[in-house]
C-alpha cells in the first residue's frame, strides 16, 4: 500500500505527505525577535537583543531569533516585584552559531529597577536562603582557580541600599 500512495501519485498519499511536512515545518518553526511583542522589555534590554539582531546581520546577512525562555521575570531583590533576567542563551543567529555563547557560557543580563549587571554563565538559579533572595550562578572555572571543567558556583545577595549585587569567596579551612 505505501508503494501505491507515492508511486502512483495517489492524491490521499500526497495530503498525508503535505500534513506532515507542514507539521514539521510548525514544529521546528522558531519565531524571530520581529515576530514577538517586545514592546513590554526595558530599554535596557531591548538595546542588548537589538544590539544582538545587528551583530547577527553584520555576521553575513544572517538572521535573529529570540527563542523561548531568553525573557525571564523573577523576584531578584527579594521585594516580591518580578525583575527581568534576558539570556543570550535564547539568542539565535542562522549564520553564527557560537555568536552570543562559547565555553565559559552565555551572558545574562539582570535588571533590577533601572539597574542593569551583566554576568557570563554556564545556568542559573534563584533560592531563599534566611531573609535573602540568592542568585546562584555556575560560572567558567578560572573564578575557582580551575579551568572551563572546574566545578564553579557564585552566590550573590543584591544590596539594595547600594544598588549592587554582593558576593564572596569563602575562605575554607
Amino acid at each position: 500500500m505505501g508503494s501505491q500512495l507515492v508511486g502512483n501519485g495517489n492524491r490521499a498519499g500526497a495530503g498525508v505527505l503535505a500534513v506532515a511536512v507542514c507539521a514539521l515545518s510548525v514544529a521546528f518553526y522558531t519565531p524571530s525577535a520581529h515576530a514577538q511583542d517586545l514592546s513590554g522589555l526595558p530599554t535596557q534590554l531591548l538595546e542588548r537583543v537589538e544590539a544582538a539582531q545587528q551583530a547577527c546581520s553584520d555576521m553575513e546577512n544572517g538572521q535573529f531569533a529570540l527563542e523561548l525562555g531568553a525573557i525571564h521575570r523573577v523576584d531578584l531583590d527579594g521585594d516580591i516585584e518580578r525583575d527581568w533576567v534576558l539570556d543570550e542563551a535564547g539568542f539565535a543567529c542562522s549564520t553564527a552559531v557560537s555568536l552570543y555563547c562559547g565555553t565559559g557560557g552565555c551572558m545574562s543580563h539582570f535588571l533590577v529597577e533601572e539597574h542593569l549587571f551583566s554576568l557570563l554563565n554556564q545556568g542559573w538559579d534563584m533560592a531563599n536562603i534566611g531573609p535573602f533572595r540568592v542568585l546562584l550562578a555556575d560560572v567558567h572555572g578560572s573564578q575557582c582557580g580551575g579551568i572551563n571543567p572546574t566545578p564553579c558556583i557564585v552566590a550573590s545577595v543584591w544590596d539594595s541600599d547600594e544598588t549592587v549585587w554582593r558576593s564572596t569567596g569563602a575562605e575554607w579551612e
